[in-house]
């Protein structure tokens, strides 16, 4: 007698799971149920649709051998049963049964041997008045953008984007970029991407939004949602009121875990479905993966929730392949992600400073910034990266990134989050082999360096102050009696000492023995360079000239250019 499987959610996690077992068991009776009418489609693909990249919604759909993976797809090419509009209502674990409701109401129990959830997620709700009013939009379905692409191209004036987050920032590039729409954020968080980037590194994304017309406005809550004939027209914040024909509510989102919930299986007092590696949940013969389950985070080696279409697709491919007999295991997450917002590319692995100390780790991070190819080879890229480091064992954490050539931070995000659960030290990131011509790359890559850097910082050769603690010291210059040494040439440093002769001198690192005379003992020393390094090398010559209370502006001009923060130009 075959086996009977039947899945629940047929987006990403469901298809992939069934395709698995099919392969490995050819004889399974699989039988997928989900909610919607349109399935298996990208849906990390959908603010590039919405923008128009994507110029038809069934492109997402597709196969790259553009057959459309819908209900006879999977039918005449992969041997099983899909059952779309039909929701599924309870699980009976003890009769081994599940009961569904198609469309027109009529209700059909399916008895499986083994059963597989994908149940996916549903957008945070936000209990604001006025989220009912029409051309208020989360993204949360294939068929939901659709419907804000049908709105964008009626005619939209202007956008507010409720969430800072991945999602809401790709919908927000989507409107301005493609559709000229004028566009706002707003975040509640002091920075976007909170709990995924650091604030300087969250700074660099925001000046290039607001750099391609996207406001950005973060500390700042929402309060309601204001329409006119029944649609909306204005967002009201704490601060503010923004003009708005379209709403994008995008404030995260929450695992569907109430059918596992109902039925007795284990979840999280939070939210989620607890799993084992084997991706079983608390009953052996029902299995779970996606956006609907927690997932040990191999930094940290606690349950964390990442709903990320790239877990869902591997923790797929697993259970297709333990419910047709194997036994292989899902060792946990790592948060790898990426974004593209306008030219540029941003990325990341591992944890970011501010979670990795909400760890509890005694963490720091250094800043660099260099060449994605050999400086003299033409049309280098300049990546920014910041790597996190616990600091009495020198174990790398994480890993962010920001380059105008996303592959270039890509290539640099996957090398470390390929080795993040090894507990790579950074020893060994120093020391990484990574390909090397100059077209390509430089001889000491970017990730090595940024690995030097740390490792100058943890020994001691390096005092450092990173990016934004150097903002807000520039804004208390005169009660901090600060002076910035720039150990450039003069062409590079004279707009600053130009604008700022109290506070800012010129001392090329090849004059700065000769010239220890003219560096004061009392005030507080911050010596800059384009990326860090003639600072470092000037602040070792001041060490060894007893002068051992200066700091080196981590990443250096570069770095804290692309943030928007530029001493030059400021009173």
């Amino acid at each position: 007698m075959s086996l009977k499987v039947v899945i629940i959610g047929g987006v990403a996690l469901g298809p992939k799971a069934a395709c698995r077992l099919k392969r490995v068991r050819p004889d399974a009776d699989v039988t997928m149920v989900d909610a919607g009418k349109l399935i298996s489609y990208g849906g990390c693909g959908i603010p590039y649709y919405v923008s128009g990249d994507v110029s038809d919604h069934q492109q997402l759909q597709e196969t790259s051998f553009h057959m459309v993976r819908d209900e006879q797809f999977f039918r005449d090419c992969k041997d099983f049963t899909v059952m779309t509009e039909t929701r599924a209502l309870s699980i009976d674990r003890k009769a081994k049964t599940v009961l569904v409701q198609r469309k027109d109401g009529t209700q059909t129990t399916l008895p499986y041997d083994k059963l597989i959830l994908g149940t996916g997620s549903t957008p945070r709700k936000l209990p604001i008045p006025g989220r009912e009013l029409g051309n208020v939009f989360t993204v949360a379905t294939l068929d939901e953008a659709i419907r804000i692409k049908e709105r964008v191209a009626g005619g939209v004036g202007s956008a507010v984007v409720v969430g800072g987050g991945f999602i809401g920032l790709e919908m927000a590039e989507a409107f301005a970029d493609m559709w000229g729409i004028e566009t706002t954020v707003v975040e509640v968080a002091d920075q976007i991407m909170p709990g995924f980037m650091s604030r300087s590194m969250a700074g660099i994304a925001t000046k290039h939004l607001e750099e391609n017309g996207v406001t950005v406005h973060t500390s700042e809550m929402v309060r309601a949602i204001e329409g006119e004939d029944g649609k909306a027209a204005r967002v009201v914040t704490d601060k503010r009121t923004i003009d708005a024909d379209l709403v994008i509510l995008a404030v995260g989102v929450t695992p569907n875990d109430t059918l596992a919930r109902e039925a007795g299986l284990l979840c999280s007092d939070r939210g989620g479905i607890v799993v084992s590696k084997t991706m079983q949940t608390s009953d052996p013969d029902i299995y779970a993966g996606g956006d609907c389950v927690l997932t040990e985070n191999m930094v940290t080696g606690k349950l964390g929730y990442y709903p990320l279409g790239s877990l869902a697709n591997r923790q797929g491919r697993i259970i297709g392949t333990n419910v047709a007999g194997g036994r292989e295991t899902f060792d946990g997450a790592i948060g790898t992600y990426i974004i593209k917002l306008f030219e540029y590319g941003f990325a990341g692995t591992g944890l970011s400073l501010p979670v990795a100390l909400r760890e509890g780790f005694d963490a720091f991070s250094t800043h660099v910034i260099m060449s994605d190819h050999s400086h003299f080879f033409p049309k280098r890229d300049m990546v920014s990266l910041e790597i996190v480091v616990e600091r009495p064992t020198g174990r790398v954490l994480g890993l962010q990134g920001a380059c105008r050539n996303g592959d270039s931070v890509k290539d640099r995000i996957d090398a470390m989050a390929a080795i993040l659960k090894f507990r790579p030290t950074l020893r060994d990131v120093s020391n990484m082999e990574l390909a090397y011509s100059p077209p390509f790359g430089s001889a000491m890559d970017v990730l090595n360096a940024a690995a030097n850097a740390a490792e100058n910082i943890l020994t001691g050769l390096c005092s450092p102050i990173p990016p934004d603690e150097f903002a807000r010291l520039w804004e208390n210059r005169v009660a901090e009696n600060l002076l910035c040494i720039d150990t450039r040439e003069w062409g590079n440093a004279e707009p600053y000492v130009a604008r700022h002769p109290e506070h800012w001198k010129n001392i090329p690192q090849g004059q700065i023995r000769q010239r220890l005379d003219e560096i004061p003992r009392d005030r507080k020393i911050v010596l800059v360079c384009n990326a860090g390094n003639r600072s470092y090398e000037s602040q070792i010559a001041l060490r060894q000239a007893g002068i051992t209370e200066s700091v080196n502006l981590q990443g250096g001009m570069g770095f804290i250019k692309q943030t928007g923060f530029d001493p030059s130009q400021e009173e």
